[in-house]
């Protein structure tokens, strides 16, 4: 995995589930109602929604297919003190993002052994949480792309 984190890449062009994209036209996610028009998926609505292709679109399709593009392992004993707090500042970071970016969501927030892991389904989204976790609670995070530069992974620490 290559560590540079001062670099966030380019998801359009790395990312599997954004690149083969081809919608002829407009098109509806029937999962979670976002629409895509003029290249661009939007929580705006189309005029012509009964027209518009159904489709999942590209985060209701890492959702099911379980394929996160990003991921965080959140480490210390901090976290599983503060467990609650870090979960409402994932949450209203997400919900910040999504209105946005729709394509930037959480998957899964899950309590391990060492803290809690958290699934998203864009790089994006992961890499701004690395940064609030940070900014908030201080730690340490350390930043990875996987080496097609489709993924996203960091590891935030407190003790």
């Amino acid at each position: 995995m290559d560590t540079r984190h001062d670099q966030l890449y380019q998801q359009d062009v790395h990312d599997p589930y954004l690149r083969h994209w081809h919608a002829h036209g407009n098109a509806l996610c029937p999962e979670c109602g976002v629409s895509y028009r003029a290249g661009r998926w939007s929580w705006e609505g189309l005029d012509d929604a009964e027209q518009a292709e159904r489709t999942l679109c590209p985060a209701c399709r890492r959702i099911a297919d379980k394929a996160p593009a990003g991921n965080l392992t959140l480490a210390g004993s901090f976290v599983r003190e503060h467990s609650d707090e870090i979960c409402n500042l994932l949450h209203n970071t997400e919900a910040l993002e999504k209105r946005e970016h729709p394509l930037e969501r959480l998957m899964t927030i899950s309590d391990e052994a060492e803290g809690l892991t958290v699934t998203t389904t864009g790089m994006h989204l992961a890499n701004r949480l690395g940064h609030v976790l940070e900014a908030a609670f201080k730690g340490h995070a350390d930043y990875s792309y996987s080496d097609d530069r489709s993924a996203l992974r960091i590891r935030w620490e407190r003790d």
